[in-house]
């Protein structure tokens, strides 16, 4: 495994708790990083050789304001790219967000804000065209990261927390429990693969505050404060993974038939499925789908 980015979450605490997050951001969470273990991953990324971005997201990251801002300082010393994902609830007036972005002008690549009709009362809320404006002002590249509501899906997908434009729902973490049953059920042996996430090599991976690596949201392929990166990725064998192996088969369809789960007739999407059989592998792999945050867990 080589990957080039690290998706740290900086925290899983978010002071929105939208229906469609699976990571199930919520002022209820817990689970936020320290400086220490944060420069610990920073390092280790550095160490790796193949990480070229770190991106901060969560959760809201803008909530531990001065830890996030000393993350960005450290990583872009180290000589990554940094990027940074917030849902610009901060952002009260133009004026206001420029203070707020003024200390990651010249050292972020981007910034990316979420505004949709899970977060505010319109696609576009106001406040996220004040940052989108602020950061234009401050010469910080921005992207806008919308998603659908599952009535009006148009087909799309998202790869990743920052890439902008409008997006689908995945239906994983919390989605699954509030948003699956608005979209009409496909049946669950017709999902075959896993269409978001490169599981046999993947490019980046989600290091959380407890050390835990993603390789998609809730499966972790170990812990840097146990096993250094550089040792886990040197490790990682995905067609051995009780997991993943399984995954790369044929999808959440063959993880259900490998441990011989129950299920549904129908799922709303791929993530759906694979979703709810993991909640029901969690005792039998409790080092792999793991923290209990990622599971609703709170």
């Amino acid at each position: 495994m080589k990957p080039t980015s690290l998706h740290l979450l900086l925290t899983y605490e978010c002071n929105f708790d939208c229906d469609h997050c699976f990571v199930w951001g919520s002022p209820k969470q817990s689970g936020t990083i320290t400086i220490d273990k944060m420069r610990e991953i920073l390092r280790q990324g550095k160490d790796l050789g193949t990480v070229e971005s770190i991106f901060f997201e969560g959760g809201e990251p803008f909530l531990y304001y001065p830890l996030m801002v000393k993350g960005v300082q450290m990583a872009v010393k180290m000589g990554f790219k940094v990027g940074v994902l917030s849902n610009s609830y901060w952002a009260n007036s133009v004026e206001d967000a420029k203070e707020w972005l003024r200390p990651l002008a010249g050292l972020v690549d981007g910034v990316s804000f979420s505004s949709d009709l899970y977060h505010y009362d319109k696609m576009t809320s106001d406040k996220a065209k004040n940052a989108r404006t602020a950061a234009m002002r401050l010469g910080i590249d921005v992207g806008l990261l919308q998603v659908t509501q599952p009535d009006s899906m148009k087909g799309k997908s998202i790869v990743g927390q920052l890439p902008p434009g409008e997006s689908s729902v995945m239906f994983r973490g919390r989605a699954a429990e509030k948003l699956a049953k608005r979209v009409p059920p496909k049946p669950w042996k017709s999902f075959t693969e896993c269409p978001h996430e490169k599981l046999r090599e993947p490019e980046r991976v989600h290091p959380d505050p407890f050390g835990n690596i993603h390789i998609c949201q809730g499966i972790s392929a170990g812990n840097v404060f146990r096993t250094p990166l550089k040792e886990l990725c040197s490790a990682y064998d995905p067609d051995s993974n009780p997991v993943i192996g399984p995954l790369l088969d044929g999808g959440p369809a063959e993880l259900v038939r490998r441990y011989k789960l129950r299920h549904a007739a129908g799922y709303a999407d791929a993530c759906h499925l694979c979703y709810q059989a993991r909640l029901m592998l969690r005792k039998k792999f409790p080092k792999i789908l793991t923290p209990d945050q990622m599971y609703g867990v709170l």
